[in-house]
């Protein structure tokens, strides 16, 4: 059975910097695609980024985030995603997903082509 569980969520001022951590367990299959998700409430989630196993591919999916969200692989089964100069609109609980399908051939913004997902952790950010 294979189970996500998100860290680092909280809250932190407009400016300031956050950062989660997805940890996977019974994951069997080193060549994956894990990603990151965000939802407000009374919306559906919107693909924040992904990442492949291998490192060698990496996806940011909205423009909002770009150059200020950074994430990363240490290990077939872990992602993280570095938060830095966080804006209130940035205020959602994220979730990390895993696909079993290479980054490269997935719609990596579908939440749909992810199999697992955890259970989300919080980020608020005031002003």
């Amino acid at each position: 059975q294979v189970r996500l569980v998100e860290s680092g969520g909280g809250s932190v001022q407009a400016g300031g910097s956050l950062r989660l951590s997805c940890e996977a367990s019974g994951i069997t299959d080193s060549r994956n695609c894990m990603a990151w998700f965000r939802q407000v409430p009374g919306k559906g989630r919107e693909g924040v980024a992904a990442m492949s196993s291998t490192s060698t591919w990496k996806y940011y999916g909205d423009s909002s985030v770009k150059g200020r969200f950074t994430i990363s692989r240490d290990s077939a089964t872990s992602v993280s995603l570095q938060m830095n100069s966080l804006k209130p609109e940035d205020t959602a609980m994220y979730y990390c997903a895993v696909s079993f399908e290479l980054c490269a051939t997935i719609s990596h913004s579908d939440e749909n082509v992810y199999s697992y997902w955890g259970q989300g952790t919080q980020v608020t950010v005031s002003t």
